[in-house]
């Protein structure tokens, strides 16, 4: 197994969601696929923001605080994704060595990092993509 590159490992072409997609179909597209990361496009294909799981369960506290947990539902299918979204953010290119890449998560405790040559998104790493290749190696040795 030669890995070294951020296209070795990512996802590639991972779920999205565009920004006007509602908080309600970005939650059951995080539970249905059991993912805590969703970059969001444009129709071109452009990163324009990243929902996490994070921002959905803060996000999700604030409507049941200020409106209850009857409104839930109906307030999720209200928010779009683009309000709530990060629109900074960190992206590797798909040649970034991985060591690099590792040291980064390391030190900034990041969950995933979009992979984009310009602004295209071509895939994703999270740190279970890590996890994942630590357990293969440590199989191996």
């Amino acid at each position: 197994m030669q890995l070294h590159t951020a296209a070795d490992l990512m996802t590639p072409a991972p779920l999205t969601v565009t920004a006007d997609a509602s908080l309600h179909d970005a939650h059951a597209l995080m539970r249905e696929h059991n993912i805590r990361h969703i970059p969001v496009t444009d129709e071109h294909g452009t990163l324009v923001g990243m929902l996490t799981q994070k921002l959905m369960i803060a996000q999700v506290m604030r409507i049941i605080s200020v409106f209850g947990a009857p409104a839930l539902e109906r307030k999720e299918k209200q928010t779009q994704v683009g309000d709530i979204m990060l629109q900074d953010f960190d992206t590797v290119a798909p040649g970034d060595a991985l060591s690099d890449i590792a040291e980064f998560f390391l030190n900034n405790r990041h969950g995933c990092m979009p992979v984009v040559e310009g602004q295209k998104l071509l895939g994703i790493l999270t740190s279970s993509d890590f996890v994942r290749l630590s357990v293969e190696l440590l199989k191996k040795s």
